[in-house]
Parts: C-alpha cells; structure tokens; sequence
C-alpha cells in the first residue's frame, strides 16, 4: 500500500478516537454530578444526628437506591478502563505512525537509489547500443531501416502465398465435375485389400520336428537360413515355426522348401539345396498363374509371353503395404470407369493404368527408376507408344502428354490413397533393408547378401576363389563403415562375411 495513503487512514481513525474520548468525557461528567447531589449530605447535617422528617416536596426528585448507586459506580469503572484501553491504543497508533515516517522515509531513500540506478542503466544501455553499432557497422537508424526492408520482404512472401492459395482455391472450386467424376467412378469400385506379413507359417507335424529343422549342433538350420536368406524362428508355439523376411519372393520360396523337406522328413544341407531350387521353379509358376488371373480379370488376351513372368512376380511385392498386382488390377478398373465416364477408350485407359508399375519387378536388377524400367520393358515388348508414355510419365518424370497418362496418374492416385491401402511404415522398413543388401552387393567379389534379423544383421557370402579370408576382413569392415555413414537406424548392425569353398571329387 502507498505510504501516503496509510498515513491517511491513521489520521482519520486517530481523530475517530479523539472524538470518541471527548463524548465518554462528557457522559462521565453528566453521571458523575448527578450522582454527586443524589448521594451527598445537606448541608449543616451533623454525622450520627438525626435530622426530624420533613414531608418532602411533592417535585422533589426520588432518593437513589444503592443498587443504582453500585451500578453508577460500575459504569464509572467500565469508563476509566475505556479510557485506559484507548490511551493504550493512542500510544500505539503515535508509535505506528512513527514507525510510519521511518519506512516513508526509508522508502525514500530506495527510490532515490532505484532512479539513480535506472539512470546507470540507462547510461548502460547506450553504451552497448553504441558498441553493436561500432561492430556492426550500422548506426540504429540504419539496423532500423534494415529490419523493416526484412519485415516488409516476408510481408510480401506471405501476400504472394496467399495469392497463390486463394488461386489454387478458386481452381479447387472450379472442379466440381472432375470431383463428382472420381467419386462416382470410386463408388462403383469395391476392391478388397489384404494386409501383407513379413512372417509365414510352416506347420509341423509334432514338435519332434523342430529338432530335425535344428539338427545336430544347428548345422540343418543354419544352412537353411544361408541358403534361403530368411530367417527361422522357432520358440514355444507347438507344431509350428516362423519364417521372417522382407523379400515376399525369397519368403514365399523358402516356405515351400520347408513345407517339402518337412512332408519329406529327409532334412540336411544337400536336400535343402535340392529342394530350394525346385521350389523357385514353383513359384515361378505361380507368379505365371497369378498374371494370367489377373489378365482375365482385366480381359487382356494379347499381352507379350514374356512379360507373364514378370507381372505375375509383383504377387508377391509390397508397395507401403499394398500388394502390387492387386493395386495394378485396382487401377486398371478406376481408370476404365473414369474413361467411360469422360467418353475416352476404355481398353487403352484400363491397359496403360493395368501395365503402370509393372517396372517394380525389375528395380533390383535394371537401374533407373521403376517408370522408366517399366517403360523400356513394354516398348521392348511391343506395347503401343502411348502405353509406353503412360507407364512412363506416371510419376511425372517426363511431362505427360496424352490423356491416357493422365489418367493413369489419376487412378493411381485414388488406389494408394484411399484410407487402409498403404502403410508407410512398413515400405519404408523394406527400403531400409533393400538399401542395406544394395551397399553390401557394391562390393566387388560378393555373391549373395541377406539382411537377417529384421535389418540388425547383413550376411554376406562371398566367392572364396575371388575373394581370400584377408579380404573377407576388409569388405566387412567397408560394409560397416558404409552402413554407418549412409543409414539412419537404431541399435547396431552385425556385418557377417561368409567365404565358404567346397572340394568335390567323384569317384567312379
């Protein structure tokens, strides 16, 4: 609270008891006198003589009683302890008060402190502005000039951003039709979507099995998960075992394998190897009979032999969790009925948006991007030029020039971006792998690479006449050291370099 107005209270409460004082006095004085001509003597009145009765008057006042008298005297003492009570307080009011002067006095003399301290800083405060514009170069008025010429640039940035989104906005408005094209060609689409797995399970007849899998001092499973590149899980889970892999194909294989050598009974390295390369010739023929359902489906009848193979192999890959035929059939019936509903060819539309990422298969092998691989397959393949430029242009690498690729962005588009048909997580899990076994296949004298353990081991075999045990040490160590700078990833990663050389003799 502000000194001064305290110090106005106390005189205001102080002069209250004053006033207070003085009618106490008063009413003490009027009780006092009174009582003085009730209780005194008359004059001429001689102790122990009694006077001879008279009649009183008729107006004379009536004697006081001693009951009335104890209660004057009470009364008289309540005043003088009230009167005491109060003096006490005025002491300590005139003591407050002096104590009152002293902190507004004190407070004083902060003040005058405060100023001369705000003027330091003050004096400060132009000393250091000084120096900024001494090292700086720049006066304040310049700093001040170039702040608003910073200011006003921004200003300017953010008008023209919002120019651009009011354009795009307007544009947005003006499509109306295009929107009620796509939805109605959407809503009359249903395609199911299945959510792919890095595990397969293998079935086992009893848990007996899963020694032989494991065989004598793990010989059996470790050349399983060499020769195949998976990885085999096997824990508490009665009559069954895990396969794990990014790869669909290599999983998918190595499934087989297992289920044969399992149903077989007959389970070690020169069987596992027997059986593994019949298994890759079965799934090579079921890719062809995954590619000639989907060609049903789609009613194409004169596609390129050649390319079954390789169409009926994207069965088994992912794009950020969406299984690639399946979107590439998905696509093929959006694009038919958006061309239907613009007037445009239907069976053109349906095979370019059929046929767009058909290059996934061979990203791995070919380089480039998938659109231009996919490209150059079909033109080698005989597929109609505005085909090639549709698969090609899809994503926009060289400009799209017919109304076919356009369309084929768009289906596109609406398959991998309606809710539940991609996960990016789970892509971007597989290109950190396939990124993993690209670094270590760079290296000269590599054979085969598998990424094992969900990404936290690449093991790599080498070919022993290439490559001798001094250099199987360096290529391990520029692997990791490649991993380290190119990868972001958690935890460590284990670089296994495998040189195995066989002798075989025959004799007769």
């Amino acid at each position: 609270m502000d000194p001064t107005v305290l110090l106005t209270v106390l005189v205001v409460v102080l002069a209250l008891v004053t006033v207070a004082l003085v009618a106490l006095f008063v009413l003490v004085l009027r009780g006092g006198t009174a009582s003085g001509r009730s209780g005194g003597q008359r004059p001429g009145a001689r102790r122990g003589h009694k006077a001879p009765r008279r009649p009183a008057p008729a107006d004379a006042p009536a004697p006081v009683s001693a009951a009335e008298q104890e209660e004057l005297r009470s009364r008289r003492q309540a005043v003088d302890r009230r009167e005491e009570l109060l003096a006490e307080r005025e002491d300590r009011l005139n003591r407050y008060l002096e104590e009152m002067h002293t902190r507004e006095a004190h407070l004083d003399q902060i003040a005058a402190g405060l100023d001369d301290r705000e003027a330091q800083l003050d004096e400060a405060e132009r000393e250091r502005v000084d120096a900024l514009a001494e090292v700086a170069g720049l006066s304040p008025e310049d700093a001040r000039a170039e702040l608003m010429a910073h200011v006003e640039k921004d200003s300017r940035l953010h008008a023209a951003q919002l120019t651009r989104e009011i354009e795009s906005e307007a544009r947005r408005s003006a499509d109306t039709t295009a929107r009620q094209i796509i939805v109605t060609s959407i809503q009359r689409l249903a395609a199911e979507q299945t959510t792919e797995s890095v595990v397969a399970t293998v079935a086992l007849p009893g848990d007996d099995m899963k020694g032989r899998i494991i065989g004598r001092e793990g010989r059996n499973i470790r050349a399983f998960e060499q020769i195949t590149g998976v990885n085999v899980l096997i824990d508490d889970t009665p009559e069954s075992v895990l396969l794990s892999c990014f790869d669909p194909v290599r999983r998918e294989t190595a499934r087989l394998t297992l289920t044969e050598l399992v149903a077989d009974g007959r389970i070690h390295p020169a069987r596992i190897e027997e059986v593994h390369e019949r298994s890759k010739l079965r799934v090579d023929e079921l890719c062809v009979r995954a590619a000639e359902d989907a060609l049903i489906e789609m009613g194409i009848t004169d596609l390129a032999p050649g390319l079954l193979p390789i169409l009926g192999s994207l069965q088994y890959r992912t794009s950020y969790g969406q299984n690639v035929l399946r979107h590439l059939v998905e696509c093929g019936h959006i694009a038919a009925l958006l061309a239907g509903e613009l007037g445009l060819d239907i069976e053109t539309c349906r095979r370019a948006a059929f046929l767009h990422d058909i290059g996934k298969a061979l990203t791995h092998e070919a380089e480039g991007s998938h659109a231009k691989v996919g490209a150059d397959l079909a033109r080698r393949h005989g597929e109609h030029p505005d085909i090639v430029h549709a698969i090609e242009a899809h994503h926009n690498e060289v400009e799209p020039r017919t109304v076919e690729a356009v369309l084929t962005q768009a289906a596109d588009a609406i398959s991998g971006s309606r809710p539940g048909a991609r996960r990016e997580s789970l892509e971007m899990y597989v290109k950190r792998l396939q990124r993993l076994e690209g670094i270590a296949k760079e290296h000269s004298g590599v054979d085969k690479v598998f990424a094992m353990q969900a990404g936290r081991e690449v093991r790599v075999m080498v070919a022993p006449e290439l490559v001798n045990d001094a250099e199987s040490q360096v290529i391990a160590r520029d692997i990791a050291k490649r991993v380290e700078e190119e990868l972001t990833y958690p935890g460590s990663i284990k670089v296994t370099v495998v040189r195995e050389s066989r002798a075989v003799a025959l004799a007769k």
